[in-house]
């Protein structure tokens, strides 16, 4: 796509885009002000997730060479999701909080859980993901790179979600700014509740 016919089509866009509270946050792509809840692109080459305007995502989201992957935003509970304490060890994950997704960068399964100094990355092994997936075949058809199963494991909690990319790395930053001292202090533990209680509402029907 040349450039000048990228520029047409932006402007074709946005004079159909609904207006939006801005921030001071700009497209990655085209610098434009972008609203407080906006659209997010992976970068296929590096796993960057990019900040993008609607107009963005939607004309750079759906190109046939697919250099920029659309994040998407539907989130789905899996009331009937099935893993049991082994198959959780077999991750290998320290904590109960995690998001797991399958990388083209990384070849893989990752899982990303969060800690005070912000994500934290480990690959479990393919059987033991494998495993998983044979009892949730649901989990086969995660979309690469932009969406992934979120576990929740805290005690006494058992969520699972199939949830957007950035959503996932919602959790992360927050846990990230609310963590105070070696515990993480009473309000992290709220927010990540607070957190998980809005999930629940935004999800679509149980999946």
């Amino acid at each position: 796509m040349s450039l000048n016919a990228s520029t047409s089509g932006l402007a074709a866009l946005r004079r159909f885009a609904r207006p939006a509270p801005i921030t001071n946050e700009k497209c990655e792509l085209c610098s434009a002000a972008i609203a407080a809840e906006h659209g997010h692109l992976v970068e296929r080459a590096n796993g960057r997730v990019l900040c993008v305007c609607e107009p963005c995502a939607i004309l750079f989201g759906n190109q046939v060479a697919q250099k920029y992957c659309r994040v998407p935003r539907t989130i789905a509970r899996l009331a009937g999701f099935a893993m049991d304490d082994a198959q959780w060890n077999n991750l290998g994950i320290p904590i109960g909080l995690a998001f797991l997704f399958h990388s083209s960068v990384e070849g893989g399964i990752v899982a990303v859980y969060p800690c005070p100094v912000g994500p934290m990355r480990s690959q479990p092994s393919a059987e033991a993901w494998a495993d998983v997936v044979a009892c949730n075949p649901s989990l086969a058809t995660l979309e690469h790179d932009t969406e992934a199963l979120l576990i929740h494991r805290i005690h006494p909690a058992r969520a699972y979600f199939r949830a957007p990319l950035d959503e996932c790395y919602k959790l992360v930053g927050l846990v990230r700014s609310r963590w105070r001292g070696v515990s993480g202090g009473t309000e992290v533990w709220e927010t990540i509740a607070d957190y998980f209680q809005a999930l629940h509402r935004r999800a679509s029907t149980d999946a």
